[in-house]
């Protein structure tokens, strides 16, 4: 059962990035990756994070994990707020917080032997000797169910399943408290996919992580994470229970993502279509709503005012001015 208390806590979380522009630099455009995130992560939980591509998942992850410097807002990890520190006051929080990255390939230095990755950030915190630090790497490999034998062959003699194990000991090696999964699995094999994931869920059992796990794979994200947030445009717009976003989805946007679920059979009816257009541009944001311009629920009411993201009952927050009204289910706004 997971502790109440959140590990995490975002707070009007933005990160921007700046571009183009003439000399004097001015007149650059803005575009607006993450832009107003509120979200609470809890420890010992798995929250699912999902969004078509370019919503922001990503840019949030690193923001968090402050591989990007945030633009403004709080970041409270363990109760510190560590979006001002500096380098310096926030090595200590550096080995509470990993990541296992989507691509195995391009998230291992080819020219360094299996125990030299994952020993690296036991020598960077200065932990044990170079004996201690290899039994170390000896222990997580067979933890994630390779040979010891392994440690002196280089990155580029393994699978792509075999590479993610590695990657994914290395993130393990200084026992951290948050690891955030950045579409871990999309890069592997169908038939790898699952066995990883069973991995990090046992893992979790064994040493109490707490995972952020972004994915564009809806089925399985359900599957692994006990709530989930929806990302569009660079803020959540729905966030609820496992359970209860595929059971009662209260966000169109959401409701157009379950939809795009490939159904193995042809006869069955969609309760509602897949959305329309692509996704806008973050650096030229719509007013209002941001899902307005896709959504067959919008209204004046959409365009003139940015819904906030709200309790709709037992926890369910979404940011629509329609979620859990009759209309929503009907396809008809008021």
């Amino acid at each position: 059962m997971t502790d109440t208390a959140p590990l995490v806590s975002l707070r009007n979380l933005h990160k921007h990035f700046h571009l183009g522009g003439n000399l004097l630099g001015r007149n650059r455009a803005v575009l607006r990756a993450v832009d107003g995130v509120d979200l609470d992560i809890r420890r010992g939980e798995t929250l699912g994070l999902v969004g078509e591509s370019g919503c922001g998942k990503s840019t949030l992850a690193r923001t968090l994990i402050r591989l990007y410097q945030p633009t403004s807002g709080e970041m409270l990890f363990d109760g510190t707020d560590i979006a001002p520190l500096s380098e310096r006051t926030l090595a200590p929080f550096r080995s509470r917080m990993q990541m296992i990255f989507q691509d195995p390939y391009a998230s291992l230095n080819g020219r360094m032997t299996v125990r030299d990755l994952i020993a690296e950030p036991l020598e960077i915190a200065r932990i044990g000797t170079p004996q201690t630090r290899t039994e170390r790497v000896f222990e997580l490999l067979k933890r994630v169910g390779l040979n010891p034998d392994h440690a002196t062959r280089f990155a580029h003699e393994f699978s792509g399943g075999q590479r993610q194990r590695i990657g994914i000991a290395r993130a393990i090696a200084l026992n951290p408290d948050l690891v955030i999964c950045d579409e871990p699995i999309s890069a592997l094999d169908v038939s790898i996919q699952a066995q990883v994931v069973n991995m990090l869920e046992d893992l979790q059992d064994e040493l109490g992580l707490t995972y952020l796990f972004i994915t564009h794979d809806l089925s399985m994200v359900r599957h692994i994470s006990d709530r989930i947030g929806v990302m569009y445009l660079g803020r959540i717009v729905e966030l609820a229970s496992n359970h209860d976003l595929y059971v009662r989805p209260s966000h169109p946007y959401t409701r157009a993502l379950l939809a795009s679920i490939p159904v193995p059979d042809p006869t069955v009816r969609r309760e509602s279509e897949p959305m329309r257009g692509e996704i806008p541009s973050p650096i030229d944001i719509p007013s209002g709503c941001r899902f307005r311009t896709r959504c067959p629920l919008a209204t004046e009411l959409c365009a003139a005012q940015e819904p906030p993201l709200r309790d709709i009952g037992g926890g369910h927050l979404a940011a629509c001015h329609y979620a859990g009204d009759t209309a929503m289910q009907t396809g008809q706004a008021a």
